[in-house]
């Protein structure tokens, strides 16, 4: 069964994964995708690891590029967004490479997004009916970002830092033309205020493969006032919008990609 049969989304589509040191499972991400997606492409956007995980994720059957410096979440997820509109793809999922995201659940994101005509739709680990377990500290954390951006996004979204998320072609046009590089929670406000509509549905989450998360209480009340403070102006969010977004178009900050021997390599000229 294809992907256009299962979801009845037919455009092309693409996986898009920030990675940053995630060896021990980027793997298996590329590979539960191929699994769940055979013939999928996915593209992993390594931010200057440490370790092994750009040659990993390239014998997983990933496509690799690599900055020669890092620039964060939010550059990576920019430069994974400018490169699927330059390739002409329609859809995009982003998954994180730390292996907490289920690539079975990939067709549940398309399916809402084409039932309920949302631009964004968002894998949720706070809907499903077995809630999704963390530390006391961590659980207030995520409670205080999501009241703080619930004005700003005009409802409320359960899992704001959720990096589970399909966007459709406008919404990707949109985030491929942005001045600014947004992280998770900043580019969910940024795109409310330009009108396109979120869904969020309820997606399994697993622990992750190795490391810890950085989330805690102060960092996400620092995280969401952060994100409010680097927003545009509505007047500029319209100005912006107002701009024509083409296929394949790019901004100022666009990263130069140069072709190597295995995989090409960014050279980003913006940073998070």
């Amino acid at each position: 069964m294809t992907v256009s049969q299962r979801t009845g989304i037919r455009e092309r589509l693409l996986i898009i994964v920030p990675a940053r040191n995630e060896e021990p499972s980027i793997g298996q991400v590329v590979a539960s995708v191929g699994q769940t997606l055979p013939g999928t492409p996915v593209l992993v956007i390594d931010d200057h690891s440490r370790d092994a995980t750009a040659q990993a994720a390239t014998a997983a059957g990933a496509r690799v590029v690599r900055p020669p410096r890092h620039i964060g979440l939010a550059g990576c997820l920019l430069t994974g967004y400018q490169m699927a509109l330059k390739e002409d793809f329609e859809t995009v999922v982003r998954v994180d490479g730390d292996g907490q995201h289920e690539a079975a659940d990939i067709p549940i994101l398309l399916r809402a997004m084409r039932e309920t005509g949302a631009d964004v739709v968002i894998g949720s680990r706070f809907l499903s009916p077995r809630p999704w377990k963390t530390s006391a500290v961590r659980s207030v954390g995520i409670a205080v970002l999501r009241k703080l951006l619930a004005p700003a996004l005009g409802q409320t979204i359960h899992d704001p830092t959720s990096g589970f998320i399909a966007v459709n072609r406008r919404a990707l046009e949109f985030l491929a033309n942005s001045s600014t590089a947004y992280p998770e929670a900043g580019a969910l406000v940024a795109l409310r205020r330009q009108g396109f509509q979120i869904h969020e549905v309820a997606c399994r989450m697993h622990p992750r493969h190795a490391g810890r998360s950085s989330m805690t209480f102060l960092t996400s009340v620092a995280y969401a006032c952060r994100i409010l403070a680097r927003l545009p102006r509505r007047s500029e969010s319209r100005r912006e919008a107002a701009e024509p977004a083409r296929a394949g178009s790019t901004i100022d900050k666009t990263p130069t990609v140069q072709e190597s021997s295995a995989n090409p390599v960014i050279v980003p000229t913006h940073s998070d």
